[in-house]
């Protein structure tokens, strides 16, 4: 199983970028899709989007569509979310999971998750 650590999380002013990486270990992340999920306090996981195992694809949600990047290197085994003109409702724990399949839009279809970073975007 691959392990997964997320990190470049914190705090930013409304208009501003962040872009979080996800380092993996124990396998290379080239086999897997990658997603990118969010969770704000109170509110249940949600889908932010994802990169499919060749890099070539990607999807994501209405929400931060237009906004919101997603690519990978896999000589370095990390995946990147590049957030641009966030917004408050940004506002949550970031993470990142690997999945053997594609589109996987649901928690359910990742088996392998990182601990998360926080993302606080103020006014």
């Amino acid at each position: 199983q691959v392990q997964l650590v997320e990190s470049g999380g914190g705090l930013v002013q409304a208009g501003g970028s962040l872009r979080l990486s996800c380092a993996a270990s124990g396998r290379t992340l080239s086999t897997y899709s990658m997603g990118w999920f969010r969770q704000a306090p109170g509110k249940e996981r949600e889908f932010v989007g994802a990169i499919r195992f060749g890099g070539g694809i990607t999807s994501y949600a209405d929400s931060v569509k237009g906004r919101f990047t997603i690519s990978r290197d896999n000589a370095k085994n990390t995946v990147y979310l590049q957030m641009n003109s966030l917004k408050r409702e940004d506002t949550a724990v970031y993470y990142c999971a690997a999945s053997v399949g594609w589109l996987r839009v649901t928690p359910s279809g990742y088996a392998s998750w990182g601990q998360g970073t926080q993302v606080t975007v103020s006014a």
